[in-house]
């Protein structure tokens, strides 16, 4: 199980659970996309000019998609690239590779006050009583929002 604590301004929290990194980049996507931003990519130079109609030998793609050949030329046409705006920056292609749960872990951090991501049960309960985040009074409402999703899915029990 993935839970996740997101901070959208001070004073309100909420938390939610992934059942596996699939099920959470599928929730970060549905949340987070939006026109013209990229939360994840791979494709090769070729692929994404495919992907516009062209080939490499197409007179007119240089005109169009420039970009895809200057591309090409530094990492070659069959290099996988990849793509995340919110990791890498709008619009970068990197060959170094990238998770598509890092892209979505920095996608979904955007714009909030804060978050955690915390991959398993176990790691969630004890950062609900030793991370500082929760601690005080800025850090109550993301306490009781993770608080309330463990004992949701019944990590913790409510003894209170």
């Amino acid at each position: 199980m993935i839970y996740v604590v997101e901070v959208t301004a001070p004073g309100k929290a909420n938390a939610w659970f992934a059942f596996d990194r699939e099920d959470f980049s599928l929730k970060v996507r549905a949340a987070k996309e939006r026109e013209g931003r990229v939360i994840f990519a791979a494709a090769t130079p070729r692929g994404l000019l495919e992907a516009a109609g062209f080939t490499p030998d197409s007179p007119e793609a240089g005109a169009s998609h420039g970009w895809i050949f200057e591309l090409a030329d530094k990492h070659g046409w069959d290099t996988e690239l990849y793509r995340a705006d919110e990791l890498l920056g709008e619009g970068v292609y990197e060959s170094e590779p990238v998770s598509e749960f890092e892209a979505c872990v920095a996608a979904l951090a955007e714009g909030l006050e804060g978050c955690r991501v915390y991959l398993s049960d176990q790691s969630a309960m004890n950062a609900l009583y030793g991370d500082p985040f929760y601690q005080g009074r800025e850090g109550f409402p993301a306490h009781m929002a993770l608080r309330e999703q463990l004992i949701a899915m019944e990590v913790i029990s409510d003894d209170m």
